[in-house]
């Protein structure tokens, strides 16, 4: 009996990590001028840009992020551009 437990608790924690959340689709690259560019995805808003960008500046010791351009690419995966400046 104890064999099936095990079994159902395995199976289980199998089915759960195979529902979470996947990894970001976001492309976050730092440029040599210290500021830093975010791809986003289709159907993604600014907000979550944005937060992919802070996520980064804190990386570099930075507590806030600053939008300086955002625009248009042809790329289909990544239809969005926005360049972020790090700041204190």
């Amino acid at each position: 009996m104890r064999f099936y437990h095990f079994i159902l608790i395995g199976f289980s924690m199998q089915t759960l990590l195979a529902c979470s959340t996947p990894v970001s689709d976001f492309a976050v690259y730092r440029q040599s001028d210290g500021t830093v560019g975010v791809h986003a995805p289709k159907g993604a808003t600014d907000t979550e840009a944005h937060e992919a960008a802070l996520l980064e500046c804190k990386k570099l010791g930075k507590r806030a992020a600053t939008i300086v351009t955002a625009h248009p690419t042809s790329n289909d995966r990544f239809p969005n551009t926005y360049i972020y400046n790090c700041t204190y």
